[in-house]
């Protein structure tokens, strides 16, 4: 089985190798992506971004920069690090605090104690109201749906409970009895 050759401009790959190094470095993301590309650069492209764009179809811009990151040794972290909006946990972690808290005091065993679990019945609105009554001020309050999920996460959510299935009798199913005049 030949694997690849090496010429000036173009790299011949078998059909099957062609496509696992793309698969592969598709399941990648950020400086892992392109140390990789940039090893099948240097394996397989003499170090050549170009000759890896016309290969592999990669970007030849971050090719380059994979190959730099590996010559210095130094990893750019892209903006992505750096985006996105703080948990309302993290901005106001006192605030939190007593929502747990809050939380904990309105837990209840599950009724069948067949579980060691909990859960609790304070509804988002409900956990709003008794933090404003304990003094927060209503900007470092969440709105309903972000509280939900903050009581949520934490594992404190209300447990959905199915409801328990009707006894059939024959009465119930009379309608469904085939009659012989019909």
């Amino acid at each position: 089985m030949r694997v690849a050759t090496v010429t000036e401009e173009k790299v011949s790959l078998e059909a099957s190798p062609l496509e696992d190094i793309r698969l592969a470095s598709s399941k990648m993301t950020g400086s892992e992506r392109r140390a990789f590309q940039a090893e099948m650069a240097l394996k397989y492209c003499s170090g050549s971004a170009r000759c890896a764009e016309d290969a592999f179809g990669w970007s030849r811009q971050a090719v380059q920069l994979g190959l730099h990151e590996k010559r210095t040794g130094i990893v750019c972290v892209g903006h992505h690090a750096f985006c996105g909006a703080k948990l309302w946990e993290k901005k106001h972690p006192k605030v939190a605090e007593a929502l747990w808290e809050l939380a904990a005091s309105h837990a209840q065993q599950d009724s069948t104690l067949r579980t060691t679990l909990s859960f609790t019945r304070l509804t988002a609105e409900e956990a709003i109201k008794q933090l404003r009554a304990q003094g927060f001020a209503d900007e470092v309050l969440p709105s309903g749906s972000c509280m939900l999920e903050v009581l949520t996460g934490n594992g404190s959510g209300r447990v959905r409970c199915s409801r328990p299935n009707p006894k059939k009798s024959p009465r119930n199913r009379r309608h469904l009895r085939q009659h012989p005049g019909a």
